[in-house]
């Protein structure tokens, strides 16, 4: 494979203003929290990324896309209370969105649709913070809480927000009844117009707000009372007046922790609104402050790019008072720590790039920044004719190698994007409209004409967008998840305008009915049943949608293309197709019996659609085998097959399609499996390789994967995996190589002898083997080597078992050590696990296999800029920008089944160039050089990013 390494494409991911857990952390929290956990991350473009932390296999579901002149300043969530139905089956609260962003009004999105639900905004400040009430213990306690409240109903346990403004006024919203409604003014703005900088909830009663002249204030919700007014004192000497707030939260026992300008962390007394302690432990302004749910680790965050960690010490003062210590402080940022947000083991802190690091195991564990690049690339290209596109916020760049091509622009951030096989065609999307152009070459580079569509495709919007291979069908997959195809004419004549035939055929997805954690899922909607991920087969007759929980919905293209039928289908009502619908069967069976016919075509559910199993996860990559075979050129005489009768004037073919129907996917776990579609069954070479067969190296990547290219000319069949930091290549057309040994056990050492070099060999080895993930890790970085591990953290690594009476018997055990899975559900799922199993399905091990698995290693030494490591994996090296890179030629019998590479790094995406016979006209591919495919990969490092300057303290120097 041929590589162009670009980094010209300007994209510049906007820093990140807000996060925002789904979930409050309680000490009743188990495991790594429920199922429908969610991290809600707003940018400054006003876009709001939903993570799912999967277990600690992070990875970004969708984005709700903002706009022009947006900004999301502040994010929370409120679940409504559960509901219990007449047969006493209790249904948990559904969960909801709400962001700010530099405005006067509270907006609640719709996270299945990405769009905003309402607006609540009145006559106030613009808004600075936002805060929700806790959720209320129970029913019965809650109503005893309440129960002198004149403003709400007994037993009300819903949970109202309050924002904070600029002219110092404090609003309280009411959430009940599924709506967003004014409650009353907490606090009316003050002659000074103090800024409410930050607020919070002490208990579902009481706010407590950071203001920006020096003062923290608390307030009754039910009666609108100052309660108490604390004061931080004038500001340092030479510097400003006031002390601003930046940050306030609340401990589980209604402890009071501010940070302030000064870089000053205040511990307060809840109850009688006392300082109790002050550190100063930053250079600068403290713009974060989070505390754990035992409330004994508190962190800190802010302008110094300090990250800093805080630890209870009980009787630590006079009179035996709680006091706290700073314990250490880290630099994982490279610029300010704005935002960070806490579940239970789980801690966060972003400027660009979010960053993971476990509370229980800080300094135990490395901490993990995940990728600050979108999770579903933003590149697309036409192959033929040299270009590539790329798209982010509200414009589109179109380039052709080497030159720039023209931007267009709108008001709305673009939720997606494709390119006609041609060339000749772009369609853009955002979630109010769709637009059309047209590209011709013109004097080196490409115009721009905007074509006119169907007034159903362009008003309406969709969140995905594609062409079919063939540039027959668009496909467009609205905000609630309804599926339309729309007809394309021929392309193909040069000088005739592409035109999209009105009406579209309205596909139907199979109801769903989840028996796996049905209560704690409801409590997400449909957002489980959004459709993320869309492909059309190689010969355009076979189409696939995926959903979040991992079904797969399968339609095929029956008949073949008459011409001679000129009858556009009938537009229908675009109906939602979630699993929630109450249409009957009787008219979905209507449609099935009488589908849109589309020039002797149409659309029709998959025979085999049951079939085909749930994945464990949703999927990342969905993406058919190319086929060699070329499509069929249309029938301009009419179907000879068919003839017409008196009840069927226009007949058409009920042909299936026959051409290449293998679906390649990627989970969310790098879980790797292929379908035959139409037979609804997994492929011969999935089920002689099942997921525990992959490398462990690619199973244990911590960065989940982005896209996929294809390389199937000159008889291969490889497929080309990336992620934001890696590159994955494997062969098809082999299989892999035997199910990965476990870990090596620990030796036994007895406490009494004086040959200690084995236990320190077997520590540094373990060391190494368990920098990789482990299989119950807390999701961040991988294990500190013991070397490593920085003092004063107090923590126990390793324990001394004795067994016997003697001190001699004692056996040395590690704590990090793996354990059997307490569950199925722990262990994960996979269709194969035993390697006996796999063996047969292969018809059995071959004799040269054992032969082929020791040289492997030594095969991959070839491999140009690496160095041959685990496996043939090139981790050292790098190449200036904009360079070609090659992969030596080598023999089909001696070609690895799998290879790997870690030199590119961040990836943006990666996109195909030229065609077949381009690796035979290139100069210099003569012997030697890859007969693969031709590729451009975008990298966006950190370093080229334009960002605002960064605080330096004393004696640091940047580097």
């Amino acid at each position: 494979m041929d590589i162009h390494r670009c980094r010209f494409v300007p994209y510049t991911p906007s820093t990140i203003n807000a996060l925002a857990f789904s979930h409050p952390s309680t000490l009743a929290t188990t495991g790594k929290g429920p199922i429908d956990l969610r991290l809600a991350i707003g940018r400054a473009n006003g876009d709001i990324e939903i993570w799912n932390p999967l277990k600690g296999a992070w990875y970004q579901e969708i984005v709700l896309r903002g706009g022009r002149d947006r900004s999301t300043e502040g994010l929370t969530w409120t679940q409504d209370p559960s509901e219990v139905d007449k047969n006493g089956y209790r249904s948990p609260g559904k969960l909801r969105l709400f962001s700010i962003g530099y405005s006067t009004a509270v907006t609640e999105w719709n996270i299945a649709s990405g769009k905003p639900i309402r607006h609540s905004a009145g006559n106030y400040g613009e808004i600075w913070c936002m805060a929700a009430q806790p959720k209320a213990a129970g029913p019965g306690k809650s109503a005893s809480i309440v129960k002198n409240d004149k403003d709400e109903d007994t037993g009300n346990q819903t949970q109202n927000i309050a924002v904070g403004c600029a002219d110092g006024a404090i609003i309280l919203f009411d959430t009940s009844d599924d709506d967003l409604r004014f409650v009353r003014v907490l606090a009316r703005p003050s002659k000074k117009k103090s800024r409410v900088l930050s607020i919070t909830f002490q208990n579902r009663h009481t706010i407590v707000a950071g203001h920006a002249d020096s003062t923290i204030r608390v307030y009754d919700t039910r009666n609108s009372r100052q309660i108490q007014n604390l004061t931080l004192g004038a500001g340092p000497k030479g510097g400003p007046k006031e002390i601003l707030v930046w940050s306030v939260k609340c401990m589980n026992d209604e402890t009071i922790v501010s940070g302030d300008s000064t870089g000053t962390l205040s511990f307060w007394d809840g109850k009688n609104h006392t300082l109790l302690q002050r550190i100063q432990s930053h250079e600068a302004d403290i713009l974060e402050v989070a505390v754990s749910a035992d409330g004994q680790s508190v962190f800190s965050g802010g302008m110094d790019r300090r990250t800093t960690l805080y630890r209870r010490v009980e009787g630590g003062g006079s009179g035996g008072r709680v006091r706290w210590a700073k314990v250490t402080h880290q630099r994982m940022h490279r610029h300010d720590v704005k935002a960070m947000a806490i579940f239970e083991t789980k801690n966060m802190r972003l400027d660009t790039a979010p960053i993971l690091v476990p509370i229980k195991k800080f300094g135990l564990e490395n901490h993990r920044a995940l990728s600050y690049l979108p999770q579903h690339p933003i590149l697309k290209s036409v192959p033929r004719k040299r270009l590539m596109m790329s798209w982010w916020d509200c414009e589109v760049s179109i380039w052709i190698f080497p030159r720039h091509a023209s931007t267009q622009m709108g008001e709305e951030s673009i939720a997606s994007a494709d390119l006609s096989s041609d060339g000749k065609m772009l369609a853009v999307s955002t979630t109010a409209q769709v637009k059309l152009f047209r590209l011709s070459p013109k004097l080196g580079t490409y115009k721009t004409q905007k074509l006119e569509g169907p007034s159903e495709l362009i008003k309406l919007g969709a969140k995905l967008i594609q062409f079919s291979p063939d540039m027959r069908w668009l496909a467009a997959i609205r905000a609630d998840d309804s599926i339309q195809l729309y007809r394309i004419n021929d392309t193909r004549t040069p000088r005739k305008v592409p035109q999209i035939l009105t009406g579209a055929v309205n596909l139907k997805r199979l109801d769903r009915f989840s028996t796996i954690r049905k209560t704690q899922l409801e409590s997400l909607g449909n957002y489980n049943r959004c459709i993320i991920r869309l492909a059309f087969s190689a010969d355009s007759r076979i189409l696939v949608v995926a959903d979040m929980s991992g079904y797969l919905d399968t339609w095929v293209l029956e008949g073949h293309e008459d011409l001679s039928q000129q009858e556009e289908p009938k537009a229908s009502a675009v109906k939602a197709s979630n699993s929630s619908s109450d249409e009957s069967s009787d008219d979905e069976s209507d449609e099935e019996k009488h589908p849109a016919v589309v020039f002797g075509q149409h659309w029709i559910r998959n025979p085999s659609a049951s079939l085909i199993i749930k994945l464990p996860t949703a999927p990342l990559i969905l993406t058919f085998r190319p086929s060699s075979n070329q499509s069929k050129a249309a029938l301009t005489n009419g179907n000879v097959g068919v003839h017409p009768t008196r009840h069927t004037p226009h007949p058409h073919s009920h042909d299936l399609p026959n051409g290449e129907d293998r679906l390649f996917v990627l989970t969310a776990e790098n879980q790797m499996y292929e379908f035959n579609i139409l037979s609804g069954k997994i492929s011969d070479w999935s089920r002689r390789n099942p997921s525990s067969a992959l490398p462990r190296k690619f199973r244990d990547l911590r960065d989940r994967a982005m896209g996929a290219v294809w390389d199937v000319q000159r008889q291969n069949e490889r497929i080309w995996l990336y992620g934001v930091n890696w590159l994955w290549m494997f062969d098809l057309s082999r299989d892999l190589p035997s199910l990965d040994e476990g870990s090596p056990e620990p030796p036994t050492v007895n406490v009494g002898s004086s040959n200690t070099q084995l236990k320190r060999k077997w520590e540094n080895s373990h060391d190494d083997v368990l920098s990789a993930r482990p299989r119950h890790d807390t999701g961040a970085g991988s294990k500190v080597k013991n070397l490593e591990i920085g003092l004063g953290l107090n923590v126990a690594t390793k324990v001394r078992k004795i067994k016997g009476p003697e001190a001699a018997g004692g056996q040395l055990l590690s704590f990090d050590q793996e354990q059997s899975p307490a569950s199925d559900e722990e262990a994960g799922y996979s269709l194969i696990t035993g390697s006996t199993l796999v063996d047969f399905r292969r018809g059995g091990r071959r004799q040269d296999e054992e032969d082929e698995d020791e040289d492997e290693e030594s095969d991959h030494e070839n491999l140009p800029n690496s160095n041959a490591v685990n496996g043939g994996a090139p981790i050292n090296g790098d190449a200036p920008a904009n360079n070609d890179t090659r992969i030596t030629k080598r023999s089909t019998k001696d070609r690895p089944s799998h290879w790997h590479t870690f030199k590119y790094r961040p990836i943006l995406g990666i996109v195909p160039l030229g065609d077949e016979t381009d690796d035979e006209t290139e100069d210099g591919a003569g012997e030697g050089v890859s007969g693969g495919i031709e590729v451009a990969l975008v990298e966006r490092p950190l370093w080229d990013l334009d960002l605002p300057p960064q605080y330096y303290g004393n004696q640091e120097w940047n580097t």
